[in-house]
């Protein structure tokens, strides 16, 4: 049976004005409105990271124990994607990586131009957020590198991960095996983007919408909990837009060398193989759809088509109905499983 369809302003009266600002944001600037959204997702994600950064080393340069560690730094990146992706996808989709966005645009049609955009938005609402970061924590990063100066070890340390440039800019320790590093970032975005296929697969009765933002969240956490002391970045957002904002603030010594390429670009093909290996394996077309996932996609099929947006979905496998036509020709529920009008006799379970 149908749900009735309520729409907030049938409950909640809103101003005049906000009516035709929705009207203008749907119909005539959403491209914009979606990058907006895609900009404040990053900014989340990597404004709840760099504090917890930046507390850990900072405070190991000026000998202040306790104000930072590796868990939370998981933990603070764990919450802000979760708030990215809360707030922020269903307006965009909550891609938030280039390699989620690259990824989708090969193997589930998501427009090129569109994905241009995002990239953009992406890498731009990464840097902005370390340019604010560095701001606000400026007083505290520069008496870390007075500290290195003292020391002697400024040109040593400061572009590697535990000098006051690494909270920006990923590095690594001089003498590290950048083959390792290579295999260590590939094999953990390999998790990350199989993590990301799970929650996107409507057919997995397992996690539900609601529940998808904690699994990725989590599991960026628990990629840096055990492998960001090799080097990780994850996310070519993350890593690019730091960069540029380093390079900004302290010149062409900030670029990283070598491992630059392997932080912006290995998160890439790792997604695009997590992807290819959980269609062919682990996903399937003949599975039925989750109710929870029915009830997210009408809501998102509705919206779409009220604002005169292009549906993400066929709107006619949507339409409420009991039954859908398989494969072969006979008839399946698409959500929940028919229930019998009468309990199965025990002789004809048998």
């Amino acid at each position: 049976m149908a749900r009735e369809v309520i729409y907030l302003h049938d409950v909640e009266p809103r101003p005049r004005y906000m009516y035709s600002w929705e009207r203008f944001k749907h119909r005539e600037v959403h491209w914009l409105v979606e990058m907006f959204a895609e900009m404040i997702g990053v900014f989340l994600y990597v404004y709840a990271g760099l504090g917890p950064t930046a507390a850990l080393i900072i405070g190991n340069l000026t000998a202040q124990t306790g104000i930072g560690s590796l868990y939370t730094i998981g933990f603070a990146y764990a919450i802000g994607i979760i708030l990215a992706i809360t707030l922020c996808a269903t307006t965009s989709g909550g891609h938030f990586s280039p390699g989620v966005t690259i990824t989708l645009s090969l193997f589930r049609g998501f427009p090129k131009a569109k994905a241009v955009r995002y990239i953009i938005a992406q890498i731009l609402g990464s840097f902005l957020t370390c340019l604010v970061v560095y701001v606000q924590w400026k007083d505290l990063l520069v008496a870390g590198e007075e500290v290195l100066k003292e020391k002697g070890l400024y040109d040593t340390l400061m572009f590697t991960n535990t000098g006051p440039a690494g909270v920006f800019a990923l590095y690594v320790s001089p003498g590290t095996n950048l083959h390792r590093v290579l295999l260590n970032e590939f094999v953990t975005d390999f998790m990350l983007g199989l993590a990301i296929c799970g929650v996107m697969d409507t057919t997995n009765h397992f996690i539900p919408p609601v529940v998808a933002p904690w699994i990725i969240g989590l599991t960026y956490a628990t990629a840096i909990w055990g492998y960001a002391p090799t080097a990780i970045a994850l996310n070519t957002a993350r890593d690019v837009g730091g960069r540029m904002m380093a390079l900004a603030i302290w010149g062409k010594q900030a670029s990283g060398g070598p491992y630059a390429a392997i932080a912006a670009l290995t998160n890439i093909p790792a997604t695009i193989l997590a992807f290819a290996v959980y269609d062919l394996f682990l996903g399937s077309a003949n599975r039925t759809l989750s109710p929870y996932h029915i009830d997210f996609l009408r809501a998102q099929l509705q919206y779409q088509q009220d604002n005169g947006l292009p549906p993400q979905v066929h709107p006619e496998a949507l339409k409420p109905r009991e039954k859908s036509s398989s494969f072969g020709g006979a008839e399946r529920p698409i959500g929940d499983m028919e229930v019998p009008e009468e309990p199965l006799r025990a002789e004809n379970h048998a």
